[in-house]
């Protein structure tokens, strides 16, 4: 593997806790999120906390647009947490969205991996009818937000219109589009490269296997082998540009409507960094474009 394709996988799945140093702009995010309010609630969706999420409304009586973000981190539980998310949550928040901010299952947790992982994201997801019973939300108007590997995690949500049972959305909980910020579609491609970059291999134990040995599963996975969505996909590139230009093309040609943002001397984190205006361009985006018709 090439020195650049190893630095710009490091960047997708956040830095190993073995790394000397931070990464560009973790330092400056991790800042950012110990500013953060509260949240407004936390909710279990599921049967403990690793299985919840933060809500955050702006002001207002509602019913307002959701955005339900889904946190990076190596697929792995010592790499990230909700937290990650914040100060997004926050600066969509500001912009007039309710925030559903998810905590699920990784490598490391009791149930993690596949099928787990999956299911607490599909969960998570089909529990906003009845967060609609207590809060203000528009079920119509939902979008799926993620940042590195939160990002495939968010296209495979928006895939779910795509799969067959069990995996399959409820009607309900339809989203309009997906976002996805500098993060993956697929796995299969990141096998071996894993090991170097998050300090372990994790995707072969996130799939409970190989390519070769569950290809079902890991089609199943991977959205970009579901394409069209057949919803609006706003895509954020970062450090990863070269890995997600080619599904920018291919879901433009599988007919999905994309609106697509490449800011200037971006990184992997900068562009979560609401302070930052790397951060505040990709707010301001993700604001105008989730809903756009």
């Amino acid at each position: 593997m090439t020195r650049a394709r190893a630095t710009a996988l490091a960047m997708l799945l956040v830095a190993s806790p073995l790394a000397a140093q931070m990464p560009p702009g973790m330092a400056e995010l991790r800042a950012e999120q110990a500013k953060m309010p509260a949240p407004d609630a936390v909710v279990r969706y599921g049967g403990d906390d690793l299985r919840s999420g933060e809500i955050r409304l702006p002001k207002g009586k509602g019913r307002f647009p959701i955005a339900m973000l889904i946190h990076g981190g190596c697929w792995s539980q010592e790499y990230d947490t909700v937290k990650g998310m914040t100060p997004l949550a926050e600066a969509l928040r500001q912009r007039g969205f309710a925030v559903w901010n998810v905590e699920y299952r990784r490598l490391g947790n009791p149930g993690g991996g596949w099928p787990g992982t999956f299911q607490d994201i599909a969960a998570a997801m089909d529990y906003l009818p009845t967060l609609a019973k207590t809060y203000p939300l528009d079920l119509k108007r939902l979008t799926i937000v993620g940042h590195s590997a939160g990002a495939h995690l968010a296209a495979w949500a928006g895939s779910r219109t795509r799969l067959p049972a069990p995996w399959t959305a409820p009607k309900a909980v339809r989203p309009v589009s997906v976002v996805v910020i500098d993060g993956p579609t697929t796995l299969a491609p990141f096998v071996g490269a894993d090991a170097e970059v998050c300090g372990k291999p994790v995707i072969v134990p996130l799939m409970g296997g190989t390519p070769a040995e569950k290809p079902a599963e890991y089609r199943i996975a991977s959205p970009a082998d579901h394409l069209p969505l057949g919803e609006r996909q706003v895509i954020v590139l970062g450090s990863l540009t070269p890995y997600i230009k080619p599904y920018v093309a291919a879901a433009r040609a599988a007919g999905d409507p994309v609106d697509a943002l490449e800011p200037a001397g971006a990184n992997h984190f900068d562009i979560i960094t609401p302070s930052t205006p790397n951060g505040k361009a990709v707010a301001d985006f993700v604001a105008a474009k989730a809903l756009a018709k």
